[in-house]
């Protein structure tokens, strides 16, 4: 019965992916099946740690993060969980080997959260994405490669431009929830309280020049994988394009997003220029 238990586990990270993001979910669906539901487990992992850091307020969230970091170190030296969740996690980190220090780096990132609220140079900066973004765009490239260390080697730059590409855009389209419900600031030598368009274009500047290079990396990857990262990266593109047209002040003030039509134009746009190769 534990292939039952495990077929619910991999059902509740898909679950989670499509509660929580309409877009990753719809860009999930994009890749091939054979490898679809090890993204789900990944995702499922990393918003449940993300989770606890920004949305329990009214708990103990270094209890609940510490418990959550203790049963994950059981799950992966086990092999097995009673939360669905990290038993479906777990599943994917040793079929596709993923690296130790990949996960280490990600919780210790999310575990700054609870306390750090303000990233002063560029070095902390870098790190947080390091560990917040990046190494979730390297956990996802193993699988893409199906492991292969040589083909993961060659794109993990690329890889690691695209995540924080990705988060970079998170972190510009969330400055009113972060700056003012989380007393958050990530981005460096920038006062958020008066983000004028000079610093903004600085942001917008850094962000494209990411993106770029991870674009490179998508043209390389296995076909299983080539158009749910691509529609991905459309996506977030997109959500780029409007923070540009957005004045500086008043994307502090709201949230910008791709309405859903808009998203199934994206995909439909997105699958023309994938088969006729004009990534």
């Amino acid at each position: 019965m534990k292939a039952l238990f495990d077929t619910v586990s991999y059902n509740c990270s898909k679950l989670v992916t499509k509660s929580y993001s309409t877009s990753f979910s719809l860009a999930t669906k994009m890749l091939y099946k054979s490898i679809r539901y090890d993204i789900y487990n990944i995702y499922g992992f990393v918003r449940f740690a993300d989770e606890i850091v920004d949305s329990f307020h009214n708990y103990d969230k270094e209890t609940l993060f510490n418990r959550f970091s203790d049963d994950l170190e059981h799950a992966l030296k086990d092999k097995i969980s009673l939360n669905p969740i990290l038993n479906a996690f777990q599943h994917t980190y040793h079929k596709y080997n993923i690296d130790k220090p990949l996960v280490d780096a990600f919780m210790k990132s999310m575990r700054l959260d609870l306390h750090k609220s303000e990233y002063l140079t560029e070095e902390e900066y870098k790190a947080y994405i390091y560990g917040s973004a990046d190494v979730v765009g390297l956990m996802c490239l193993k699988v893409f490669v199906n492991g292969d260390d040589v083909k993961y080697n060659e794109l993990k730059d690329t890889a690691m431009s695209l995540g924080s590409a990705f988060q970079k855009v998170n972190f510009l389209r969330d400055l009113k929830a972060d700056f003012e419900g989380l007393d958050r600031t990530y981005f460096p030598n920038t006062d958020l309280n008066n983000l004028d368009e000079k610093s903004k274009q600085a942001i917008i500047d850094d962000i494209e020049a990411d993106f770029e290079k991870g674009l490179s990396g998508i043209q390389k990857l296995p076909i299983e994988a080539k158009f749910g990262v691509f529609m991905a990266y459309r996506y977030y593109h997109q959500l780029l394009k409007k923070l540009k047209k957005t004045p500086a002040l008043q994307i502090k003030n709201a949230r910008i997003r791709v309405s859903n039509p808009k998203k199934i134009e994206l995909l439909m746009r997105s699958y023309v220029k994938y088969q006729l190769k004009l990534m």
